[in-house]
């Protein structure tokens, strides 16, 4: 018995790819007149249903609703799903054809071949397009009323909500049918998400005279007669965005308007997992992260990139940022948190009498030797560690493209760093203070900058060697304490080992997730940056310091050094431990409360890559590296470790032989800087 059936077109304004692309001219219509026009063909349809969002922007498409005499449904941008139930239960019939807005070319004869075999076949649902054998861009869903209903009642998943017809297909509660073609033409490309896509269509309508009544059938074989308008958009993937979450949906636009994505290479997901690792965040509480489809993940990863040492969203700090803001952020005068916060540090570092502030490590790193410089009036520097992004710190591979490797990363090449300053900046390797010997005996240098320790403690006597040739040379000693700060001492690294520089910096940990970074040194030193323009209007802002005094408070009151280093010792023990029983070996780096391990061998990145991997689908941010912060308890590291030792069990079979690429789904992992397309 045949069915009423309404087509349901679902159509927004709000497209990020190609935005308002339904309403773009072809051939002097919208696209969304162009294809009403070929649907409205079929003498088998009942209604059509225009649904689109509540948005005031989508006001445009409720007008064009009554242009071309469809009935108007809005709802919920995301939960499309939602649109659809709404639609239903303002019709009277009894299935309904899900169709989207960019697909020009749909016709008559797709939909009454569709209508034809579903009456025939009896099914809740059927499709041309699972699997496809049509072009993309050709695709049409029919499903009953009773399937919207359960669904719409049942799907809780967001993306299930958001592609409407995924849970009908998946759950397994419906009898499913497919409308396969014999001639497949599955690869070619005709629907509107893309620039290249309208660009073709363009040329179909203007150039090879595709009409309203121009037959599905025909604009295929305008296409394969003329593979160059198939190469137009041909670099597509299908159904792209339907398989993509938000997440990558999110890094696929970032990268068309942000140069390489990001602000940070730390934070590009081909760091960790190529086109699978969450790229953004919705939202985060104490170690977990949940992402844009609010899965919820824990962080043995990164942790802000070691900023949130008191764990994501700390109430008290958060609460005195919030306290600040309803107060105010910035004025014409000055905040008298900067002064509060530069005795706090101070009184923390006896050595030390003055200290400025900035928001970032890069910025700090770059006063720090702008200050240095000015003091001694001299201007090359060694260096040893990862110092920021800043021409004088990049002038290292202005001599060879490499000497940064040994200092966290490699491919860094000094474009856009003036030539003029080759020679300026002499790299040393730590631990070697015979390197660092001959680089003082052939230059006369402003400063050494360097870090305590990263991924190796000091030899005896380096620091103190170090802190002797300055002495001597009249050569002024930076301790970059940006990633070390606080970790396992209340304040600097360098209290540990009872050496004192002239200057220190401290950033990442000192605002638990707020931007402020801080320069402290000797008064001798600190003054000459009045001699010298280092001035910024957000270096004046209220919530840096705010924060930062707050979390030094806090880190103060709960001795948060003690509680990372403890924790920082019992995951070098598990790493160790799951090592052994499977029978790996790996070498563990780092300080106590940031470790890291590596694989001995040839496959370190493809292991890294496969971590995290598998991690990831246990619902952990996991890589060979661990930020630690108060927030990871004893049964995270527990759960944590029963976890890993799974993926080291995998990673065990692949040491007996088994191929590892079998097991990794990505590209692998960078290892350094490397371009994104």
């Amino acid at each position: 018995m045949s069915k009423k059936i309404d087509i349901i077109i679902q159509a927004r304004l709000g497209s990020k790819r190609l935005p308002k692309k339904v309403l773009a001219d072809l051939g002097g219509k919208s696209i969304l007149d162009f294809l009403t026009q070929r649907i409205k063909k079929s003498n088998l349809i009942n209604k059509i249903i225009l649904a689109t969002t509540d948005n005031e922007n989508d006001d445009i498409l409720a007008k064009k609703s009554q242009e071309l005499d469809l009935i108007l449904v809005r709802g919920s941008e995301n939960d499309v799903l939602s649109r659809f139930y709404k639609a239903s239960q303002i019709s009277n019939a009894d299935s309904f054809i899900r169709v989207t807005s960019d697909c020009p070319f749909l016709d008559h004869l797709l939909i009454n071949d569709l209508i034809t075999k579903f009456n025939l076949e009896e099914v809740d649902y059927l499709s041309n397009c699972y699997p496809p054998s049509l072009p993309d861009g050709l695709d049409l869903e029919i499903f009953s009323k009773d399937a919207l209903e359960i669904a719409h009642k049942e799907c809780k998943d967001s993306s299930g909500r958001e592609h409407v017809t995924s849970w009908i297909r998946e759950s397994g509660k419906f009898k499913i049918g497919s409308l396969f073609y014999k001639d497949n033409y599955k690869n070619l490309r005709l629907t509107i998400d893309e620039y290249e896509d309208l660009e073709l269509a363009r040329e179909l309508v203007l150039k090879y005279g595709v009409k309203i009544n121009t037959p599905w059938n025909q604009i295929i074989n305008i296409l394969t007669k003329n593979p160059r308008l198939i190469k137009i958009n041909s670099k597509y993937i299908r159904n792209e965005g339907s398989t993509m979450n938000s997440s990558q949906k999110m890094w696929r636009r970032a990268k068309k308007v942000i140069p390489g994505g990001n602000m940070l290479l730390s934070k590009r997901p081909e760091m960790f997992l190529p086109s699978k690792w969450p790229s953004h965040f919705s939202k985060t509480k104490g170690c977990e992260v949940w992402d844009l489809d609010f899965k919820k993940y824990t962080d043995i990863a990164l942790m802000g990139v070691g900023t949130n040492i008191l764990g994501y969203s700390h109430p008290e700090v958060d609460e005195s940022v919030k306290n600040t803001i309803k107060n105010g952020n910035l004025s014409s005068l000055n905040c008298p948190e900067e002064v509060f916060l530069a005795e706090k540090l101070i009184e923390l570092h006896p050595w030390a009498d003055m200290a400025r502030f900035a928001r970032t490590g890069g910025e700090a790193n770059a006063v720090s030797i702008r200050i240095a410089r000015a003091a001694s009036s001299r201007d090359t520097v060694a260096i040893c560690g990862y110092h920021g992004w800043h021409d004088w710190y990049l002038a290292t591979n202005l001599n060879d493209d490499d000497n940064l490797k040994e200092h966290l990363l490699s491919g860094l090449e000094p474009k856009g760093v003036p030539q003029g300053l080759k020679g300026s900046i002499q790299p040393f390797s730590y631990n070697n203070i015979d390197q660092l010997r001959n680089i003082v005996s052939k230059n006369k240098l402003a400063a050494i900058k360097m870090e305590v320790e990263r991924t190796t403690p000091p030899k005896e006597g380096f620091l103190q060697e170090i802190r002797k040739i300055c002495d001597e040379n009249n050569i002024i000693l930076i301790f970059d304490e940006c990633t070390s700060g606080f970790r396992e001492t209340y304040g600097g690294l360098h209290k540990k080992y009872n050496v004192e520089p002239d200057m220190a910096i401290f950033g990442k940990a000192l605002g638990n997730g707020y931007a402020i970074t801080a320069i402290i040194g000797k008064r001798s030193i600190m003054e000459a940056a009045q001699s010298s323009f280092i001035s910024s209007t957000f270096w004046t802002e209220r919530i840096g310091p705010t924060a930062a005094l707050k979390t030094l408070e806090i880190m103060g009151k709960e001795k948060s050094w003690e509680q990372i280093t403890e924790k920082g010792i019992k995951l070098r023990q598990i790493w160790l431990d799951i090592a052994r029983q499977n029978k790996l070996e790996i070498n563990i780096f780092g300080i106590k409360a940031l470790s890291g391990f590596s694989f001995n061998g040839d496959l370190n990145r493809e292991y890294k890559t496969l971590i995290s991997q598998e991690m990831l689908k246990k619902g952990f941010l996991a890589s060979t590296i661990s930020y630690l912060s108060t927030a990871h308890s004893e049964e995270i590291l527990e759960v944590y470790s029963n976890e890993l030792n799974e993926v080291f069990g995998l990673i065990a079979k692949c040491e007996n032989r088994v191929d590892v690429n079998k097991f990794i789904e990505t590209p692998l992992c960078h290892t350094g800087f490397e371009r994104l397309n």
